[in-house]
């Protein structure tokens, strides 16, 4: 699983001129998802995103996670996260898993996310065309690959 985590004051998503998920002070996760991804990264990647110390504290270091400043999330799915442009100049989409598998796949991270921060999280709509707006914050984006555990 690839995640692009954005520290945010403001962010939602809108489908079709209706807007199914807004949120201010947290993070938007947008997430990428590979036919090797199991529970095991699910679990690690939640686990690492929750905790992640990129807000800041009383004297503006960071020091504190969403889950210890009660900050909120939004996950969208996002299938360009595993486009691999070795070749050529038309990004190759072949290790992003197909709807069958990220669609359980997805449910499951959604679901370990809203255990891991202790209450609903805010998401897209898996396969739409989303139009997706934020505030980052910082700005701090953060890009984790469980694949590659630095």
């Amino acid at each position: 699983m690839k995640a692009v985590i954005q520290r945010v004051s403001q962010a939602s998503v809108t489908i079709n001129g209706e807007k199914v998920s807004e949120i201010s002070k947290g993070l938007l996760v947008l997430i990428g998802i590979e036919d090797a991804d199991a529970q095991e990264d699910i679990q690690w990647l939640s686990s690492k995103i929750v905790n992640l110390r990129i807000f800041g504290d009383d004297n503006e270091v960071m020091n504190l996670s969403v889950k210890d400043c009660d900050g909120d999330i939004i996950v969208v799915s996002q299938f360009t996260l595993q486009a691999s442009t070795k070749k050529g100049n038309r990004p190759s989409y072949i290790k992003a898993s197909k709807p069958e598998i990220a669609i359980p796949i997805y449910e499951n991270f959604v679901r370990q996310m809203q255990l891991d921060l202790g209450k609903k999280i805010q998401t897209g709509e898996f396969g739409a065309d989303m139009k997706v707006s934020l505030l980052n914050d910082g700005p701090v984006t953060i890009i984790i690959d469980t694949k590659n555990k630095e």
